[in-house]
């Protein structure tokens, strides 16, 4: 399951919707054109967030074309911005199980 299959539910639970991400901001508007995702896509510039969040992940060699990927993962922020419950996975190609994360944003 996808993000973007569950947008309503975390909307209907009073959550807005937003993925961040290092690709470039002409990629980011192509994928979001393409996959017609209705949310925002936020380039973070020189990963400034990714590495704040501590998600980088950086188990590969640099000259990897996969080092420094962020872990894929989702926050649930509340009304004043701190972030309540974090979930993240350890492999790139795994995403997180959206049935506990909803639960977790409905309890909030």
């Amino acid at each position: 399951m996808q993000l973007t299959d569950v947008t309503k539910q975390f909307e209907a639970l009073g959550f807005g919707i937003a993925a961040l991400s290092y690709d470039s901001v002409e990629m980011l508007k192509e994928v979001q054109e393409d996959q017609k995702i209705g949310f925002p896509l936020l380039h973070d510039e020189n990963v400034k967030h990714v590495n704040a969040l501590g998600i980088r992940n950086l188990d590969y060699e640099p000259d990897h074309r996969f080092y420094g990927i962020p872990y894929p993962g989702l926050f649930l922020v509340d009304s004043n911005g701190v972030i309540q419950h974090r979930f993240a996975e350890e492999r790139y190609q795994d995403r997180p199980d959206f049935s506990g994360i909803l639960e977790a944003a409905a309890n909030m």
